[in-house]
């Protein structure tokens, strides 16, 4: 098992930049996949964005959505992946999710909250 840990929510205006963080309890070089979900009031949980972790390629994707404004990345040394969002739109309003992907089981952190609004 692993334990998740979001932080780097917050409030900003449309336009501003937010860098949200994930703290994995361990390893997760063995994780075969991370990543940032969202969902907002009265929607479902959607993808963000996720990076692989095979060898020494780490492919990513992204949501259109998102493609262009925000960028994923890992430390696997630190246990950490990140996300930084900029030109945030007030559609980018959700609770954010860090996922961990390992065969067929995925671990949830427990959200953080990215407000945009003027």
């Amino acid at each position: 098992q692993v334990q998740l840990v979001e932080s780097g929510g917050g409030s900003v205006q449309p336009g501003g930049s937010l860098r949200l963080s994930c703290t994995a309890s361990r390893n997760i070089f063995s994780m075969s996949s991370m990543g940032w979900y969202r969902q907002a009031p009265g929607k479902q949980r959607e993808l963000v964005a996720t990076i692989s972790n095979i060898a020494s390629s780490a492919r990513t994707n992204y949501a259109d959505s998102v493609k262009g404004r925000f960028t994923i990345s890992r430390d696997n040394m630190k246990n950490m992946v990140y996300l930084q969002m900029d030109s945030l739109k007030p559609e980018d309003t959700a609770v954010y999710y860090c996922n961990a992907h390992q065969l067929n089981i995925d671990y949830w952190g427990q959200g953080t909250q990215v407000t945009v609004s003027s």
